[in-house]
């Protein structure tokens, strides 16, 4: 009983998990998944109200400045992560914003296709 308390006591002193890190590193990920999805949001509202659904360049601008403060949140995140070897989180963060981003690009490729479609007129 004794060596099995070492055991589980030398265990939880060699590789003690940062929760503060990782939970810096969430919300680095949830903040950086929001203006992905604010990004996304602002390129569909931008084509639907523009003449010729062209964007201006200050709409593009402003959702590839966006981008990239969620891409190097994303990365500094996953960064800390990494070095706290806390695999699970990273893997578990680094999935879900993929799938935010993914989830994005379908909408602005169904709205672009559905612009497209009503600018082509009916087809008799």
């Amino acid at each position: 009983m004794h060596a099995l308390q070492l055991l589980a006591a030398e265990a939880a002193t060699a590789n003690p998990v940062n929760l503060w890190g990782a939970l810096g590193c969430a919300v680095a990920y949830s903040a950086s998944l929001l203006a992905t999805l604010d990004a996304f949001a602002d390129l569909i509202l931008a084509r639907g109200d523009s003449p010729a659904g062209r964007l201006t360049p200050g709409v593009g601008m402003k959702f590839a400045s966006k981008l990239i403060a969620a891409a190097i949140a994303v990365i500094s995140a996953g960064i800390v992560l990494a070095l706290d070897d806390n695999w699970f989180a990273f893997t578990t963060l680094t999935v879900a914003f993929v799938i935010v981003v993914g989830i994005g690009v379908i909408f602005l490729w169904r709205h672009s296709v559905s612009l497209a479609a009503a600018e082509a007129g009916p087809t008799s």
